[in-house]
């Protein structure tokens, strides 16, 4: 039977992926506001769409064409730093029943560690590239129709 004592090791060990659980909460936060901005902006440039005439519709649907891959990859993002916090989780209970069951699993740990990491690493290079690919829209848009990016620009300062 393990007691009280011999648990506080295992305790101070599972803080650091509590932490990390909690970082990337804050990352998923972030991520999800981005993610709902791409759909809102896809809404507003579909609505654009049919009451465009040809020209403008050629630049609206290539923005819109962007925003479906950008959604794409923010989802992944979303999907595989949840997937390290998922996993993170899973390394606290790993690190728990090796202590409860007196059980020698650093392999395990360290397992389980390197693939939470290697989830986020995968999700922060995701989201790198669609920070990019949104400057691809952003020059569309600039490209398109200056004037209207002028006017847009002096609305929004209001």
């Amino acid at each position: 039977m393990v007691t009280f004592s011999q648990l506080i090791p295992a305790l101070q060990t599972a803080i650091g992926p509590v932490i990390l659980i909690s970082g990337i909460g804050l990352l998923i936060l972030s991520m999800t506001n981005r993610y709902g901005r791409i759909i809102d902006r896809s809404r507003l440039l579909s609505i654009a769409l049919t009451h465009a005439e040809e020209r403008p519709a050629r630049a609206i649907r290539a923005q819109l064409t962007i925003m479906w891959q950008r959604a794409h990859l923010v989802r992944l993002s979303i999907l595989l730093a949840s997937m390290s916090a998922l996993v993170a989780a899973v390394l606290i209970i790993v690190i728990f029943f090796s202590a409860l069951l007196n059980l020698e699993s650093a392999w395990i740990v360290g397992a389980t560690f390197i693939i939470s990491m290697l989830c986020l690493i995968v999700s922060l290079v995701v989201f790198i590239i669609d920070i990019n690919r949104s400057l691809s829209a952003l020059k569309l848009e600039i490209e398109g129709d200056p004037d209207h990016m002028h006017e847009s620009f002096i609305n929004s300062e209001k």
